[in-house]
């Protein structure tokens, strides 16, 4: 009993011993270190701008971190930028510099969460970030974005943005990406009455294999009143077990979507040999949805942005 007592004893010297060298040797590594703060991203206020509502929101709700627990703040600035994602051949970008769209002070920051840092709601509406790029309600359309920049200053007069490096901007525990980017959707929307029209193409010129290397199943459209719609390229290999539309290389049809129509589902059923394309046009002649060579069975994506 007396020798594990001993034993015990010499084991808390070591302890000790060693956790003082522990210190000191951090002590040195950050000894005449600078150090800076961080603003972790703890929730989100939103993260799309709905095309047809100015008060939509991106927010997200912010930690601030620093040495002095929050105090080295002196206010935030949020810049923003529209970016033009799709630019058509020959067509003009519309992607605009950066702007700075407000300065929200230390002020708004109050202490919260578990360890009572300061935390805030930083937001932007969809209006407020049109109006700090300037960009014309003409030029915007869906699917492009704005990209959103905080710059956190100090009392002292620095400044920290999204240059930190990988472990504070993009780290598990931080989450301080001080960048952020909102999408510009458009929610659906019935579909637009009338005469659609749709090309389809074929690389190799034999006409359309979807399902199997013969014909396959057709495109098929789903109205909200349980209407299916099919169409499709023939193929010379088989007869189609639908009305399709006879053409190797390519052909195009039309559908028919009746007035009073509130929903219609495009499912298109795959490519067998990563050879078939097409393009689905509005009765307006606005291109809403594609399909590329090899594209897997599934639904189509159609732009709810352009009627």
């Amino acid at each position: 009993m007396k020798n594990l007592k001993k034993h015990i004893t010499l084991l808390f010297f070591v302890c000790i011993a060693f956790s003082c060298s522990e210190e000191k040797l951090i002590d040195e590594v950050y000894e005449g270190t600078t150090r800076g703060l961080v603003l972790r991203t703890v929730g989100s206020l939103g993260v799309e701008y709905d095309i047809n509502n100015p008060d939509s929101v991106w927010g997200v709700t912010l930690e601030v971190q620093d040495e002095e627990n929050g105090a080295l703040l002196s206010e935030v600035n949020v810049y923003v930028t529209y970016q033009d994602t799709d630019v058509p051949d020959g067509g003009t970008d519309v992607t605009t510099p950066e702007a700075l769209a407000m300065t929200v002070p230390a002020s708004n920051f109050t202490p919260g969460g578990d360890f009572g840092l300061p935390r805030g709601n930083i937001s932007l509406t969809y209006a407020e970030a049109i109006a700090a790029t300037g960009i014309a309600d003409a030029d915007i359309e869906g699917g492009d974005i704005f990209l959103i920049r905080l710059e956190a200053v100090l009392t002292d007069g620095r400044t920290f943005t999204n240059d930190a490096n990988g472990t504070v901007t993009g780290g598990t525990f931080f989450r301080s990406p001080f960048a952020y980017t909102s999408a510009i959707v458009c929610p659906p929307v019935p579909p637009t009455a009338g005469t659609w029209t749709i090309n389809m193409q074929d690389s190799f010129g034999d006409g359309w294999q979807t399902t199997d290397g013969n014909a396959g199943d057709p495109v098929t459209v789903t109205l909200d009143d349980g209407t299916v719609i099919e169409f499709g390229m023939c193929s010379p290999y088989e007869a189609s077990a639908f009305t399709c539309t006879p053409g190797t290389d390519s052909a195009s049809t039309t559908i028919e979507i009746p007035v009073g129509t509130t929903t219609a589902d495009w499912y298109f059923p795959g490519d067998f040999y990563g050879e078939i394309s097409m393009q689905i046009y509005t009765p307006n002649g606005n291109l809403v949805g594609s399909v590329t060579a090899g594209t897997a069975a599934g639904p189509i994506t159609i732009d709810f942005c352009k009627p």
